[in-house]
């Protein structure tokens, strides 16, 4: 009865496995037929194969068919091996697991790190990849003594007092090939092939290197894919060395060799466990990663991945179940291995999504010239680019000849404020932007409270953030006091909250010194806050002191803070706003190129448009609002009350929309009395109504030259910004798309492919944000497809929400979030932290 109950229980978990390979077979066909998995994949349930198939060839230079037989390079798949010969070495009284490593090999200049630490990855020896990049030439092939006499005669330090923790590494492999070497008397390969291969009929699993003067036949090479080409990838000049790689093998010999070493045919049972044994550290906790195993991932496991040039490689036994799979890749995508992965963990396998967008001229934001091309979308990333034919049932869209970039990067944006009533922000969407820059003007969000609102509530586009200079000041002083310095323990206070929100991912800080809450501050308040930013390797962004009667002070103080705090600097939307100062714009790039090429890192961004959006304070440089003399000035330098219009005033209502002169003319006055009445009214209202919502008053103020734009845009360290938000300003709904149909289509002053870089990779540079802004390889897939010959902004000052058109479609991490006009209802944006 016994006898029977086991048979049942066999035949169960059997079927068990039968019933799963299917599974396996249907992903990694799927991903072989998406050229992620090229290889040779086996499973076996209680010793028996129940299932194996080969993908693919051995070599794309003369493409065989692979087979069960095939000898992959198994990468760090290799260190199980290598621990088994130390284990055969310690068995036979070579060696103690617990002898330091100088014992055995006295130029080692570490005498604190023991063997069984370089086998469980706790010794803190550094790894030697820098090493054989900075103390070895470009011609040499690199051995393991070469590597034993660099650290002999650099002696780096070590990572970390040895037990300490653990941490991968593969120069103790290294070391423990020159142990094997040195106490067995023989070559490495030799050992392991008097030991290992013979005695258990590993037929296809040998050592090779590149200082062997022959290689086996069936030795299979490592590829990858470039641009839908397959390119070879295998051996290079670090590949003397033994130890950390460069075993091969076989799916059917791996199998003869996992059931040899865990049913105890090779090594001792008590030699076993302590191959098997987690790894102690010093203060007495363990990590799940023995000899050269890993112990975690299911009750009873012992598993290895490995990489290397082309190949990925998978070996899992699970002892429980009795199961074991092995996958074997040349292929240089690691699809498999993962599917592999999840397929022993029980986990369901999530396999790419790949999709194609073919036809399109591409401008790929570098300012390269534009290319015919195809682009392949996986998953969130940009995979490759070229001559790419679809496959199998893969999803296409037809870029109809039309223009594709990466999504534009709009480095000054307030179109986060209507997030929660339109989570597709369509006024950004649709001008093609993917990525907007918040935290504007010296006022932001915690990243905290940031992070918590898009997991929340998903937007369609992504957002990154400044940190506010005056929401610090404000948390510190207090609404009722920022008209002053901040004292030493205000600024600590602003410093700490400034270096905590850093660490959260803020891209730096961000000022609005033209601005009454933060005019007050000095110089000093904002270098200090600088430096913390510098410290942490953020950049500074300014709304500069003034845009008009002290412009060259204002560019004077952000060139210093870049020259002392060392650390990139930006002015936002960089404009001369005063009429007898129309004209300076060139005498301005001047000085801010002199100091990049002092070494300062100094840029700006600019919107295409000859009016700008703000409160009507800042037509008072002086904060003298009730004084006429200075309402004349304004009104005679600073704007021209004809051309300027309230897109709010709630005191008024029916104001809005008027022009300042307009609103004098009712009132019977002059439009300098007008806006002394203006700003009082609306200070009367905030006292009021210190809950109202919205912004109580602003003015679309006409105040600049279409020459200094023109200079400005032209620059190249300037990018495109809107400064837009979704209710007042065309600039809100039609920044990018004016620039692409009048300073590109119309007067030519940019070339399509400067103009794009000024939306895209020079955007992401002027902020920090790295994998967005270029159609590369690995990049976010962030796209936008347009019509260069029809693109236009469409949104005036009479109608400052009307979308722009020519923009045919936008995809965001990958998915498609805008299509013929209209947002497709995908939220798929992400919060980009620094």
């Amino acid at each position: 009865m016994k006898m029977r109950q086991l048979l049942i229980l066999f035949l169960l978990s059997c079927h068990a496995a039968l019933a799963q390979a299917p599974l396996l077979d249907s992903a990694l066909t799927y991903l072989h037929d998406r050229a992620l998995f090229n290889g040779v994949v086996l499973l076996a349930e209680n010793g028996k194969v129940v299932y194996q198939k080969n993908f693919g060839i051995t070599d794309i230079r003369n493409p065989q068919p692979l087979q069960a037989s095939s000898a992959f390079n198994l990468a760090s798949v290799s260190k199980q091996f290598v621990c088994a010969m130390i284990c055969l070495l310690q068995e036979n009284g070579r060696l103690g697991f617990d002898d330091k490593v100088q014992k055995h090999l006295p130029e080692f200049p570490y005498p604190d790190v023991s063997i069984r630490q370089l086998m469980n990855h706790t010794s803190g020896v550094p790894e030697y990849f820098d090493l054989v990049t900075r103390y070895s030439g470009s011609l040499d092939t690199i051995d393991n003594h070469d590597i034993l006499r660099m650290l002999a005669e650099v002696q780096p330090p070590l990572d970390f007092v040895p037990g300490e923790r653990w941490q991968y590494c593969n120069t103790g492999y290294v070391m423990l090939g020159l142990l094997i070497e040195k106490l067995s008397g023989k070559s490495i390969a030799d050992y392991f092939t008097e030991k290992i291969t013979r005695p258990l009929g590993l037929k296809n699993t040998y050592i090779f290197h590149q200082k062997m003067k022959t290689s086996p036949a069936n030795r299979v090479y490592g590829f990858m894919r470039e641009d839908g080409q397959n390119q070879l990838d295998d051996l290079m000049r670090v590949d003397g060395i033994v130890g950390d790689g460069n075993v091969y093998s076989s799916a059917e010999d791996l199998l003869k060799w996992s059931q040899a070493l865990h049913g105890g045919r090779l090594l001792k049972s008590a030699t076993m466990a302590e191959m098997m044994k987690p790894a102690l550290l010093n203060n007495g906790n363990t990590s799940p990663y023995g000899f050269g195993l890993a112990l975690n991932g299911c009750a009873q496991c012992a598993h290895h991945t490995g990489g290397w040039v082309g190949f990925l490689t998978l070996l899992w036994t699970d002892l429980e179940k009795k199961r074991t799979l092995v996958v074997l890749s040349n292929g240089g995508s690691s699809a498999g291995i993962r599917a592999g992965q999840q397929f022993m963990k029980g986990q369901k396998m999530a396999l790419p999504k790949t999709q194609l967008i073919k036809n399109v001229s591409l401008v790929d934001g570098t300012g390269a010239p534009a290319r015919i091309a195809s682009l392949r979308i996986k998953d969130d990333r940009i995979w490759e680019t070229g001559e790419l034919l679809p496959f199998k049932n893969e999803p296409v869209f037809d870029g109809k000849g039309l223009t594709l970039a990466p999504g534009f990067i709009d480095t000054h944006s307030h179109h986060f404020s209507a997030a929660d009533e339109d989570p597709t922000l369509l006024p950004a969407l649709s001008q093609g932007i993917t990525t907007i820059v918040i935290g504007q003007d010296g006022g932001s969000l915690a990243m905290d409270t940031l992070s918590q609102r898009m997991e929340r509530n998903p937007v369609a586009i992504n957002a990154a953030s400044y940190t506010g200079h005056t929401t610090l000041r404000l948390d510190a002083m207090g609404m009722g006091s920022f008209r002053r310095a901040a004292t030493a323990a205000e600024l600590e206070k602003m410093k700490s909250q400034l270096n905590a929100e850093l660490e959260k991912g803020s891209l730096g800080l961000c000022t609005g010194l033209e601005y009454e809450r933060a005019f007050y501050s000095n110089r000093n308040e904002v270098m200090e806050l600088a430096k913390v930013t510098a410290a942490a390797g953020g950049r500074y962004m300014s709304h500069i002191r003034s845009e008009d009667i002290h412009i060259e002070d204002a560019i004077d103080e952000i060139i210093s803070i870049g020259r002392e705090a060392k650390l990139p600097v930006q002015v936002s939307h960089i404009k001369v706003a005063m009429k007898s100062k129309w004209n300076s714009s060139r005498r301005i790039i001047a000085n801010m190129q002199a100091a990049r090429s002092e070494g300062i890192d100094i840029s700006a961004d600019c919107y295409p448009y000859d009016f700008w959006l703000s409160t009507l304070k800042v037509l008072f440089p002086n904060r003298d609002y009730d004084n006429l003399v200075s309402a004349e000035f304004a009104c005679r330098e600073l704007f021209d009350p004809a051309q300027s219009r309230l897109p709010a005033f709630l005191p008024q209502p029916a104001y809005k929309g008027l022009t300042v002169a307009e609103v004098a003319r009712l009132r019977n006055e002059t439009p300098a009395q007008t806006l002394v009445w203006l700003i009082a009214e609306a200070d009367r209202y905030d006292a009021l109504h210190p809950d109202a919502e919205g912004r109580t008053e602003g003015i679309m103020g006409k105040s600049m030259l279409e020459t200094d734009i023109s200079h400005f845009l032209a620059w190249p360290h300037t990018n495109i910004c809107s400064d837009g938000d979704p209710y007042s300003h065309p600039r809100g709904h039609g920044a990018f798309p004016r620039v692409l149909a009048k300073y590109v289509r119309e007067e030519k002053l940019l070339s399509l492919e400067t103009a794009i870089h000024k939306m895209t990779a020079l955007n992401a540079e002027h902020t920090g944000i790295q994998q967005r802004g270029l159609i590369a390889p690995g990049f976010f897939a962030d796209l936008v497809l347009f019509d260069p010959a029809s693109i236009r902004d469409n949104a005036t000052a009479d109608q400052p929400t009307a979308l722009s058109s020519g923009i045919g479609a936008v995809w965001v991490n990958g998915q498609l979030v805008f299509e013929n006009g209209k947002a497709t209802g995908m939220l798929p944006g992400r919060l980009v932290r620094r």
